[in-house]
């Protein structure tokens, strides 16, 4: 992911829009995170590249860490509206982070209408995930608006130097070290991506990583959507909210979970949006988001943990029980089909194949898909930051190419989703966030989940 960033419509920086009930005390928050800072040291830590590529960037510390880089206060102009808010989260959302400083920005906006405020954090997926992004707001979320503060913790300087000579003296072993083996490497696997013919002809480890990665490689098919034939590097963003309880006992009901609602709603929302402008399409291929901390559990880390599975979804007109069954039975077909494993493998040949080359592949790959769909797991209960509650929390994921991305996280008895799109792909932005709203709602009356206790507090938006 840090090397694809060479091609802009590749970022895979990620944000949260926490919707604040009232302005934080900016001092205390700022105090919080430089607290994190300490406590999870990837925070005060910067990406180093090897010349050439010819070693895995590695993670070293930054000497000139400034913590008011990263914690920032800004002010809307009047009236605060919510467009407003979505139009400079998405401004700050892309705006592409200094490759010398750690990769993570936090910014209070405030001067939203009725006192609200706004707290846009802003990371880097390299740091984390979106579930090892819920484990680091831990780091400055409180179950009570007025809890004490935790104890300060020191940042040991001296530490920091020997880490940043050992780092210094690590890249120089691998340097050393790896100079012919990778170089090697990367003949060998150009020659058989050039000619898959001579596979059989190698040892058998490089047989089994180079087939699963040239099949997957090889699966060029263009992104089915006949409106959505643009990508562009200009972005919008919608939010919306439906109930936590109903769709999830909709799904429950139907035996499957809140991913499969997820993505059986975005793919009836498509299908109504193509169908609204006239160009009704029976399928379209969609990549799923799917944690693999329950297979590798993350072991204190807040590493990424996932892969990203790709699947062709129905769009036609059909009943939101039969395109459930049906969306069910291919994500656990991709679920059990090794993705996990397979990313690994292709992952270890980006690390031989020149950034050029590795762009190029992750380009042709994401004009493969339409859209993509994500479920992050949240608070079931109220939290708090520096003193204000926030009321909603709507996650931005990454693009990478497609045409949206709709990302899902559960808050306090809501559905949160935030909608980023391509506004060269999508040319009526307001229409595709109607159409998952009409999708949510009929999902729940269709599936006719029974109402749970506490449900009613959160309608889907209107």
């Amino acid at each position: 992911m840090w090397r694809l960033e060479k091609d802009p419509y590749l970022s895979s920086t990620f944000a949260n829009l926490s919707i604040l009930d009232r302005a934080p005390d900016f001092d205390r928050l700022r105090r919080r995170m430089e607290r994190a800072t300490v406590a999870i040291p990837r925070l005060r830590q910067r990406v180093q590249s090897s010349p050439a590529n010819i070693a895995p960037p590695m993670w070293v510390d930054d000497p000139d860490f400034d913590i008011d880089y990263h914690v920032r206060r800004i002010a809307l102009p009047a009236p605060g509206s919510m467009r407003q808010v979505l139009d400079l989260a998405t401004l700050i959302l892309v705006d592409p982070f200094d490759r010398t400083r750690p990769l993570w920005q936090f910014v209070v906006i405030e001067g939203l209408e009725d006192g609200r405020a706004v707290l846009l954090e802003k990371l880097h997926h390299t740091i984390a995930d979106g579930e090892g992004s819920v484990q680091l707001s831990l780091q400055f979320f409180d179950f009570e608006r007025e809890a004490p503060e935790p104890e300060p913790l020191v940042y040991d300087a001296d530490e920091a130097t020997a880490s940043a000579l050992l780092n210094g003296d690590l890249l120089r072993d691998l340097l050393a070290g790896s100079l012919k083996i990778p170089l090697s490497l990367v003949k060998q696997v150009r020659e058989l991506i050039a000619d898959p013919a001579s596979i059989p002809a190698h040892g058998a480890s490089t047989v089994d990583m180079v087939r699963n990665v040239v099949g997957q490689l090889s699966d060029v098919d263009p992104a089915k959507s006949p409106l959505w034939t643009t990508r562009s590097l200009r972005r919008r963003v919608e939010v919306l909210r439906a109930p936590f309880f109903e769709v999830r006992d909709a799904a429950r009901r139907l035996d499957g979970t809140l991913n499969t609602a997820l993505l059986t709603v975005a793919s009836d929302a498509a299908g109504r949006y193509h169908r609204r402008l006239g160009a009704p399409i029976d399928e379209l291929r969609a990549s799923m988001a799917i944690s693999t901390r329950k297979v590798n559990p993350a072991d204190g880390s807040h590493a990424n943990a996932f892969s990203l599975a790709r699947m062709l979804v129905p769009t036609g007109e059909m009943k939101p029980t039969e395109r459930f069954a049906h969306v069910l039975r291919i994500t656990r077909e991709a679920a059990d089909s090794g993705a996990a494993a397979l990313v690994g493998a292709t992952a270890s040949l980006a690390a031989s194949l020149p950034t050029a080359v590795v762009t190029r592949i992750a380009r042709l790959q994401s004009q493969t898909v339409d859209f993509a769909t994500s479920n992050v797991k949240g608070t079931p209960i109220p939290v708090y930051v520096a003193g204000s509650e926030i009321v909603a929390n709507y996650p931005l994921g990454p693009l990478g190419g497609v045409a949206f991305n709709l990302t899902l996280l559960s808050h306090v008895g809501s559905l949160d989703m935030g909608l980023h799109m391509d506004a060269g792909a999508i040319a009526e932005t307001e229409l595709l966030r109607e159409c998952l709203r009409e999708s949510f709602d009929e999902f729940v009356k269709v599936t006719g989940a029974p109402r749970s206790k506490g449900s009613g507090r959160r309608a889907a938006d209107r």
